[in-house]
C-alpha cells in the first residue's frame, strides 16, 4: 500500500499542512526559509512514519504562521537524506535561518516535535 503523503517534490501545500519537497526545492523552501522549519523524513515502508503522519499533519496546522512543516520522502529522495545525515527513519530535522537547529529520531510525541521549533519562534 502506498504512503498518501505526496512524493512529488513540487512543494505545493496539501490539506495536511506538510508539503512536500525534494531536491529542487528544498534550498528555497527549507533553507532559504523566513520561518523555522521541521523537516520530516520519511519512506512509504517505514511503519513509524505512517504512524506519525497524523501527528506531524496537527503539528503542521496547528504552527501555520509561525514556522513551515515540510517532508522529504527519502525513498523517492535519497539524495536529500544522505545530505542531511539521516540513517534512521524517521528523523525530524529542525532548521532556522537555513541551519540545522534541533534532531530528533524515531516516532515522538507532539510536544517533543513543537519543542524542537519552539525557541525559534
Amino acid at each position: 500500500m502506498s504512503h498518501p503523503r505526496p512524493a512529488s517534490d513540487s512543494g505545493v501545500p496539501v490539506t495536511s499542512g506538510v508539503e512536500a519537497v525534494g531536491p529542487a526545492d528544498f534550498p528555497d523552501r527549507v533553507l532559504m526559509a523566513p520561518l523555522p522549519v521541521l523537516v520530516d523524513f520519511w519512506a512509504p515502508w517505514c511503519a513509524p512514519c505512517r504512524q506519525m503522519e497524523p501527528v506531524v499533519a496537527e503539528l503542521a496546522r496547528e504552527l501555520a504562521g509561525r514556522a513551515r512543516v515540510v517532508s522529504v520522502d527519502v525513498q523517492a529522495h535519497p539524495g536529500e537524506a544522505r545530505s542531511a545525515g539521516v540513517t534512521s527513519l524517521p528523523t525530524f530535522v529542525a532548521y532556522t535561518a537555513g541551519r540545522e537547529s534541533a534532531r530528533l529520531v524515531g516516532a515522538r510525541p507532539k510536544a517533543e516535535l513543537r519543542d524542537l521549533l519552539a525557541p525559534h519562534f
